[in-house]
């Protein structure tokens, strides 16, 4: 069975979007997925340019997304054509994208009774369904906890947002759709459509269920708050609108305002900054 495998990953995963997450996925269907996360020094000497992002927050990165087993940071300078620390992971498989496939890796799996698998570029293309909530955790009195946004360029302080609205109750993020986000915002967001931001945040491993708005305006939740029936409603400071706090007020919903703090050991983070990446 795949759950009784071992597959291994490798790489930066830095500034990890769309085409990552997917690969991620893909590859933890296959068993249980230990990426091998390099070190800012590997990056560098890999890529000849030093991460965007730190190894602390490519790390909570890992920590974040529910694909991952394990992750084990690789430090010190290593050949990208071959598997870092196999005494360490001990991997049954090596999962490569189309990339980074050439014989100087498959010369590395035969000669270490390695399976090698090929995530093609076409396996990536398409935008999975919207996964059902997943599973209650056991705990029938947790409250629900709805929050929304744009998440149009998912960072740590979107994680670190999750993880503490997570903290409440059983968490559903619901994505704003791409007109209403243009028409709040303007005709240059959102920067990526609605199923890639609910994609993304679904697969952050504290949601329970990630879905797209279908109302409009500062309330384009609201058919889905109808449905969902959350007992709080939270925001952090750049999402509070009186519009919201009056709707909860009307519908006996808790509205929690939180500040914008990053994870301990992190730099603040915007997808406005994030854009000129």
């Amino acid at each position: 069975m795949a759950d009784d495998k071992t597959v291994v990953v490798s790489g930066s995963f830095d500034d990890l979007k769309y085409p990552q997450m997917r690969f991620l996925e893909e590859a933890s269907k296959l068993g249980r997925l230990h990426v091998a996360l390099w070190s800012d020094e590997m990056v560098l000497a890999a890529t000849g340019e030093p991460p965007l992002f730190s190894l602390s927050e490519r790390e909570y990165w890992m920590q974040s997304i529910r694909y991952v087993d394990r992750y084990t940071v690789v430090s010190g300078i290593f050949d990208v054509d071959t598997v870092p620390l196999m005494d360490v992971i001990q991997p049954d498989m090596w999962v490569v994208t189309a990339e980074s496939d050439n014989t100087r890796t498959r010369s590395f799996c035969a000669g270490h009774g390695l399976a090698c698998h090929l995530v093609t570029t076409a396996d990536l293309e398409e935008v999975p369904a919207a996964a059902p909530a997943a599973p209650s955790d056991g705990q029938p009195d947790r409250k629900k906890v709805l929050v929304t946004g744009t998440f149009d360029w998912l960072h740590s302080g979107h994680l670190r947002f999750f993880e503490e609205t997570a903290g409440l109750g059983e968490l559903y993020v619901v994505v704003g759709h791409d007109e209403n986000i243009k028409l709040l915002k303007g005709e240059e967001h959102p920067l990526y459509p609605q199923d890639v931001r609910r994609y993304m945040v679904g697969s952050i491993r504290c949601v329970k269920q990630a879905l797209i708005s279908t109302g409009h305006g500062w309330l384009d939740a609201e058919p889905e708050i109808v449905q969902i029936k959350p007992d709080i409603y939270a925001v952090n400071e750049d999402g509070a609108v009186e519009e919201k706090r009056v709707y909860c007020e009307a519908h006996g919903i808790e509205y929690l305002v939180l500040k914008r703090t990053p994870k301990e050991g992190l730099e603040k983070r915007s997808s406005t900054e994030l854009r000129g990446f």
